[in-house]
């Protein structure tokens, strides 16, 4: 009995998802008017709603750029809190289009779990934060330390690596959320809060003093977090990589939210005529109109823009680019040629 009950309720779901898939992604979309786009729980600067209830942030607004290429209206998104154990389950059952809030591409999500990456919008590592009082200056001090640690994360794996590779122990204080490890680590639950160096700097940003934490200086992973979809959609996917390569190219290019109209007509230069649709018909091959990319890039401007309007130095989070520059720039940004 309990067997049919499990083949029967299998059953069920995937007439459900058999339906969902019956119709393109862009297709859902359209049909909505919406965006469902995956988000954190809320991570400051990255994704999460501000006083008046707004999701604001730099992956919040990638997700408006992406509802402005296809849909025409950078607010047509609908944000979905996501914990690290909800995210993929709720991006393969259909119940949000696409997932942008800090997930690492690795191996066995991309091949395993059947889930596309398309691109890595911030390259990132893993760090640890410690409270100034306690004197540690470097993260091999910390052997005996309690360590608070989201479950069901990269950032898991990589502290039992560290810990074992350099003879160490610690002791885990296992979380859900972000906000859960900000609470146990303020409560004092834990020495120490490991986690993306990104997402340290916007915990840190909204503690009541910022001043008395330090993030130690040793970064221990490789974390190149981008968007991510389901597989077997390529035209969907194709439209989600190409609308954060049509950000990072237009940085290079020269092309910002407040200059795009005139860029349509006033550049000589080829690639920017074919990026912002006067040349190539290239919104044609992805299923939109060919303004796709010069209205993703006047919601929310150029990569450089959107960075620096949401985690950049002059922002209470602070970041650098770092990494997350230009190819020009001594960084890993880079977006194949539009042409």
């Amino acid at each position: 009995m309990r067997k049919s009950v499990f083949v029967g309720a299998f059953a069920a779901s995937a007439l459900v998802a058999g339906l969902a898939q019956a119709q393109s992604t862009l297709e859902q979309v359209k049909n909505r008017g919406e965006l469902v786009c995956g988000s954190n729980t809320g991570q400051v600067g990255f994704g999460a709603p501000d006083a008046n209830g707004v999701w604001q942030g730099f992956d919040v607004g990638f997700c408006r750029a992406l509802a402005a290429a296809v849909l025409g209206d950078p607010m047509a998104v609908t944000f979905v809190p996501l914990t690290s154990q909800t995210r993929f389950s709720a991006l393969a059952s259909s119940e949000v289009d696409v997932l942008a809030r800090n997930t690492t591409w690795t191996f066995t999500r991309d091949v395993d779990l059947s889930l596309t990456f398309v691109g890595t919008n911030y390259y990132d590592g893993q760090g640890f934060m410690v409270n100034r009082e306690l004197g540690v200056s470097s993260a091999l001090e910390l052997d005996g330390a309690t360590v608070c640690i989201q479950t069901g994360t990269t950032t898991e794996l990589n502290l039992a690596d560290y810990f074992r590779i350099n003879g160490m122990d610690y002791e885990p204080v296992p979380v859900d959320t972000a906000a859960e490890a900000q609470q146990q680590y303020l409560a004092g639950a834990c020495d120490v809060y490991t986690d993306d160096v990104s997402a340290l700097a916007s915990s840190r940003a909204a503690f009541a003093e910022p001043g008395d934490h330090v993030i130690l200086p040793e970064v221990v992973s490789k974390e190149p977090l981008g968007p991510v979809v389901r597989q077997g959609d390529d035209n969907w996917a194709d439209i989600v990589q190409w609308t954060l390569f049509a950000l990072i190219a237009a940085e290079e290019l020269g092309v910002t939210s407040a200059n795009v109209e005139e860029m349509k007509t006033g550049s000589n230069n080829p690639e920017v005529g074919r990026l912002l649709g006067t040349t190539g018909g290239f919104g044609d091959m992805l299923g939109l109109d060919n303004d796709w990319a010069a209205r993703a890039i006047a919601a929310v401007g150029n990569y450089g823009e959107l960075f620096a309007n949401t985690i950049g130095d002059q922002t209470p989070i602070g970041l650098a680019r770092g990494l997350n520059a230009q190819w020009t720039q001594g960084g890993l940004l880079y977006a194949p040629p539009f042409r």
